[in-house]
């Protein structure tokens, strides 16, 4: 082991005096260098591959998710509109031949003033029928069951929503409230 003298001015104050310091090192063998073997920085960059690889898939797959529930949410958005729509005829329009289309399309980004349409494609179809209930009441004439279908393409796999209303001569509120 080699010893160190430093000599070290203090200045306390006035008065300036001097202390001594010790240091005792030992100094390693010019040969043996610390550091790390080649196994073990291969098992490291090993575990980092993993984690940075991990990490990448389940930022790619939140995204993912993120995108199918917005797609899912507009669809949603999409039946609401055509229903409410439909909501908004009497009788005898929701009867006549023509008046509801079967068949409609929407965009995920609907145009705006100028703007074209844009993102995902919804292609919608709209049936009116006669509804099946069970037991069958008596005022089952005055009501139509209408059936909203949307289709859209997202991540090379087709997606479907339905959405079933009853659509009533009087209002739905009659019958609700009536028995």
């Amino acid at each position: 082991m080699s010893e160190w003298r430093y000599v070290v001015q203090v200045a306390l104050l006035s008065s300036t005096r001097r202390m001594y310091l010790k240091f005792n090192h030992a100094v390693p063998p010019r040969g043996s260098k610390s550091g790390f073997t080649l196994a073990e920085v291969m098992v490291a960059v090993g575990v980092l591959g993993v984690s940075f690889i991990s990490l990448y898939a389940g930022i790619a797959h939140g995204f993912a998710v993120t995108r199918a529930s917005r797609e899912d949410l507009r669809a949603t958005q999409v039946m609401l509109e055509v229903v409410e729509g439909i909501r908004l005829f009497n009788w005898n329009q929701a009867n006549a031949a023509g008046m509801i289309p079967t068949n409609f399309t929407r965009y995920y980004q609907p145009p705006v003033g100028d703007q074209v349409a844009s993102g995902v494609l919804y292609r919608g179809t709209i049936s009116v029928s006669s509804p099946t209930l069970s037991p069958q009441p008596t005022y089952t004439s005055n009501l139509r069951q209408i059936n909203v279908e949307v289709r859209w393409n997202s991540g090379g796999a087709e997606r479907v929503r339905r959405m079933s209303t009853l659509f009533s001569m009087n209002g739905l509120q009659n019958y609700v409230f009536a028995n």
